[in-house]
């Protein structure tokens, strides 16, 4: 929601709804811990007319690929200043195929082909890119490593995020801007320039929604928890009466009787693996991110006679290192260990595969720590001749 007059459309209807009753506004936390009210979209665009205009060379802006709205000021932004812009990036070029195809792209003017780029002044193109988020192989990311085939920037130049940075991407970000700042070009941010608008809600914003639609109940979503909660305080402030707690998954029967969480739905990530895709578990996430970093060993131990012999040699295929620090084969070292927990088993015992097969499992990892500081995932095989 922006900043409307008394008498915006926005108002109009919202107060119509709310004339109507309101029995639950379900609503963006994202912004809830923030005051005052967002500026606009055309203040960004203004302020990124002047930074396209004072600059020297070449002009990047990398954005939300989905931000359709951001595109269209940077693009308008651009014209103004007499410069052609070009899009790069797969997903920025999907987006605006599908917004020309349902006409949110009228009244801007054609973008350059990428094999144009070269033959344009430096003072009279911008690059509409994705990367904003640090993605390795976003565009911006590549030309930060100058990999781009027709597309490069030199000394002198300006690269824009119109974005801010989700949490945990600001790594890769520094990585990028880091690669950027070595060749020269001139970065900037948020921080320097208004070039970039949340679409999230403050919370002068929100008590402004709470009084046009008058609800029964306000149901915090989208955010942490801590904005969430934030929000479920301010709508109480504000004089609504009931707020329920709701969090990922929660099932929440808004009527008849009071607002009641009855169960939950599944929830969480989605992956997409080759043709596949599931849940974490389905998929396997957690054991294959313990093979990528800690590897993997699995050992066939065959028995003459478990109540009598100790095993005979046994075979092991491992994705681990192949010696040790002490210059001995990893295999021989993890021989000795398997042989040493099959040995400390009482020989009466050793028929009961199940406790044979966790101390060989329990040895390996804890050998393989002990020589190398990590413990790898194990699978044992237990054969009796």
């Amino acid at each position: 929601m922006r900043r409307r007059s008394d008498h915006s459309p926005t108002r109009r209807v919202s107060r119509a709804v709310g004339d109507e009753g309101v029995l639950a506004l379900m609503c963006d936390s994202t912004n809830a811990m923030r005051d005052g009210v967002s500026p606009s979209e055309e203040e960004v665009s203004t302020s990124l007319t002047k930074i396209i205009e004072d600059a020297k060379g070449r002009v990047a802006i990398t954005t939300f690929s989905s931000n359709v709205g951001r595109i269209r000021s940077i693009a308008k932004a651009s014209a103004a200043a007499g410069r052609e812009v070009l899009l790069l990036g797969s997903s920025m070029k999907r987006v605006c195929d599908v917004a020309r195809d349902v006409g949110l792209m009228e009244g801007l003017n054609p973008f350059i082909a990428e094999d144009e780029f070269g033959y344009i002044p430096r003072d009279k193109v911008v690059v509409i890119l994705t990367g904003s988020q640090g993605r390795s192989r976003a565009a911006l990311a590549k030309i930060s490593h100058d990999e781009m085939r027709n597309v490069a920037l030199t000394a002198g130049d300006t690269v824009v995020f119109s974005s801010r940075a989700i949490p945990g991407n600001e790594k890769a970000i520094n990585d990028i801007k880091n690669g950027l700042v070595e060749q020269g070009i001139h970065i900037v941010t948020d921080s320097e320039a208004l070039v970039h608008v949340s679409g999230h809600p403050r919370r002068n914003e929100l008590q402004q929604m709470y009084q046009w639609t008058r609800p029964q109940m306000l149901v915090p979503v989208h955010g942490e928890a801590a904005h969430l909660t934030a929000q479920a305080e301010l709508g109480l402030q504000s004089g609504i009466k009931t707020v329920p707690r709701v969090r990922n998954g929660d099932i929440l029967r808004l009527a008849p009787g009071p607002a009641t969480v009855i169960g939950t739905a599944p929830h969480g990530l989605i992956y997409k693996d080759g043709g596949l895709i599931g849940d974490f578990e389905e998929m396997g996430i957690g054991e294959r991110r313990k093979l990528s970093f800690a590897g993997h060993v699995a050992v066939n131990v065959i028995l003459d006679a478990p109540t009598t012999s100790p095993p005979t040699r046994s075979s092991f295929r491992s994705a681990c290192p192949s010696s040790t620090t002490r210059a001995r084969d990893m295999n021989d070292t993890l021989y000795d260990a398997v042989l040493g927990a099959v040995e400390s088993i009482p020989r009466g015992k050793r028929k009961d595969i199940a406790m044979v097969t966790e101390a060989v499992r329990r040895a390996i990892r804890g050998t393989a720590n002990d020589v190398w500081g990590k413990k790898p995932v194990v699978t044992v095989f237990i054969n009796k001749l």
